[in-house]
């Protein structure tokens, strides 16, 4: 995996693609919000295909503020920041929700533990990394396994709501995170490596 300097464009805080980034920001509370209210509260099945309306949403501002960044040149350091912040959001809540609704239960909260546990880690990898104006790319590997972390978590928020009408959509999205899991730790660990490498090389540079 191949580091690159950034460079850093001006910061334009209401540009269309960090508009869209908001609108995913404000998702998350949404999602919570219809789970909370058919789990805890013990509210309707609709509730979930509410959820799962607002989570698919979401995904697609996901491909849209991409898009439009690259087509108007809008590709700042601060939608750059944000972005990922976003995602991580969503995906941390939900499986949180999840979890907590049983969805997601025995042997399978492992999956998400090590795709959250990920999250942090490239996280923490990509903001020392920053401060050194080093960016990492984003590897076509790794954009599968957001794909299919994402279909995962589609088809857990239908869960039970989702059985009435395909049956096993449960085990469907149980398989799905398990096989995003197994891209998450590759990916992880890919990451890691290379951040690792040019920490090295930042060390080696700087000793006396």
């Amino acid at each position: 995996m191949n580091m690159v300097t950034s460079r850093r464009l001006p910061a334009r805080p209401l540009a269309v693609p960090n508009l869209l980034t908001y609108a995913r920001i404000i998702a998350v509370p949404m999602v919570v919000a219809c789970m909370y209210w058919q789990d805890i509260l013990q509210g309707g099945l609709w509730l979930r295909w509410v959820a799962l309306f607002i989570f698919i949403i979401a995904g697609v501002t996901d491909v849209l503020d991409g898009y439009f960044a690259r087509k108007w040149g809008e590709q700042s350091s601060f939608g750059r920041m944000l972005d990922p912040i976003a995602d991580k959001l969503l995906v941390a809540a939900t499986l949180l929700m999840l979890v907590h609704a049983g969805t997601i239960q025995s042997w399978s909260i492992w999956a998400a533990i090590v795709i959250l546990c990920r999250e942090i880690l490239v996280s923490g990898l990509r903001e020392f990394l920053a401060e050194l104006r080093v960016s990492v790319p984003v590897t076509a590997l790794a954009k599968w396994k957001t794909t299919i972390q994402l279909l995962a978590i589609g088809f857990l928020i239908a869960g039970p709501a989702g059985e009435t009408v395909l049956p096993g959509t449960v085990a469907i999205g149980l398989a799905l995170l398990w096989v995003a899991a197994g891209f998450t730790m590759y990916t992880g660990w890919d990451y890691m490596r290379a951040g690792m490498k040019h920490v090295m090389d930042t060390s080696a540079d700087i000793s006396p």
